[in-house]
């Protein structure tokens, strides 16, 4: 089974979590996750490579705005909500409402 790797979200400085946010994938694919709640990576609305959304879901994880957990097959993911609001006030509402 699969495991990963979520870092403290209190060791995640602002400059981390703003470089995961400066990619427009990366933004879909937040504002997904915010609109729906969880998803499994084949349910997110981004048509590229599997590689490369492996590679955004790993960054957005690494700067802690994600977490995966895998149930079965399903590797679903969801962002941190409570954690980061409490880390970095008002941001996912801000990357909620911009477009």
């Amino acid at each position: 089974m699969k495991t990963y790797e979520h870092p403290e979200i209190e060791s995640i400085p602002l400059e981390k979590a703003m470089h995961a946010l400066s990619d427009s994938s990366r933004m879909v694919i937040m504002r997904a996750l915010l609109a729906h709640g969880e998803l499994a990576c084949n349910e997110l609305p981004v048509e590229i490579a599997k590689a490369t959304l492996s590679h955004h879901m790993g960054v957005l994880r690494e700067a802690g705005l994600i977490v995966t957990r895998v149930e079965g097959t399903k590797c679903l993911n969801a962002v941190r909500k409570e954690a980061f609001d409490l880390q970095f006030p008002g941001l996912l509402e801000l990357i909620r409402t911009c477009v």
